[in-house]
């Protein structure tokens, strides 16, 4: 039996670092929605032995990946609810989410998988249990269990939901960057985000009380600073898409990506357009979505 399960892509429309924990991890304040390019994920249980693959060149294909670590740990936690089976299936994903772009590819996957298994395995395993059990792979893992747009709070981990979200259509660009997050992460310059990281204009806390709100107004990135200091294509590209789109536009995450928002499909399509004949002999990539 082969199992076809979709693993969708997320953006941080903002995302402001709160602090720097003891761990050496951080504090944030985010909101992040799912956005409809995914990643097709086959899962095979007709299949002797655990086993990953990927098209994609620059994704592990042993128990490095995500992917392949959420089905261990789903058996594992399995096993201690005293219901153990046997960990024949294999795994493939079919790429299209870009990695290394702070477009949560790697946590969706894991996401999937547990999601995947849970419903297999008739769900042992409340959808707080999996978010839980996510989070040992990742900050982003339980956001995608979670399944709706939300305010993120913590590591990543504390989610609320983002009620009344306008829909959005996006011009997404992947600069073909690879950016480490810890890097990113490890460069940031609190002096240059302390007096934003508190700045919650008002309307940073309409989704919490579930008022209709424009996040374009709220789009913003505190580490966005760092990464553009680290790899300076991003920021150039960034300024290019402004000039280009005739618009705002937000990194994701700790990058690479970038993207500009529209209201219309049409305004969105005819943007899109625009950078593919722009880029078309570039490493650039672009893509149209939407929010899901």
């Amino acid at each position: 039996m082969i199992k076809k399960v979709k693993s969708f892509a997320k953006i941080n429309l903002f995302l402001y670092v709160t602090s720097r924990r003891k761990d050496g991890y951080h504090n944030l304040y985010s909101l992040m929605t799912q956005i409809d390019l995914c990643d097709d994920i086959y899962i095979d249980f007709s299949k002797k032995n655990l086993s990953i693959a990927c098209d994609h060149p620059d994704v592990p294909e042993d128990e490095s990946n995500l992917a392949y670590k959420a089905a261990v740990l789903f058996y594992h936690s399995l096993k201690i609810n005293g219901c153990e089976e046997k960990k024949d299936l294999s795994i493939e994903i079919i790429k299209r989410i870009p990695p290394g772009g702070g477009l949560g590819g790697g946590s969706s996957n894991a996401a999937a998988v547990l999601i995947a298994l849970n419903a297999r395995y008739k769900m042992p395993f409340s959808k707080a249990e999996l978010m839980k059990m996510g989070l040992n792979l990742g900050a982003d893992v339980p956001f995608f269990i979670f399944g709706s747009p939300a305010i993120a709070k913590g590591i990543g981990e504390r989610l609320e939901k983002a009620l009344n979200l306008r829909p959005y259509h996006l011009v997404l660009c992947d600069p073909g960057i690879f950016a480490s997050t810890a890097n990113v992460y490890k460069n940031i310059d609190f002096r240059l985000t302390l007096n934003q990281k508190y700045n919650k204009k008002t309307g940073l806390n309409v989704p919490l009380r579930g008022q209709e709100f424009d996040v374009r107004d709220q789009m913003h990135n505190d580490l966005e600073e760092s990464a553009c200091r680290l790899y300076p294509e991003i920021k150039e590209i960034k300024e290019e898409m402004e000039l280009l789109l005739k618009r705002r536009v937000g990194m994701t995450g700790s990058g690479s990506s970038l993207f500009a928002l529209f209201s219309a499909r049409e305004n969105a399509n005819k943007g899109y357009e625009r950078l593919l004949k722009k880029w078309a002999k570039s490493k650039r990539k672009v893509f149209l979505s939407s929010f899901k």
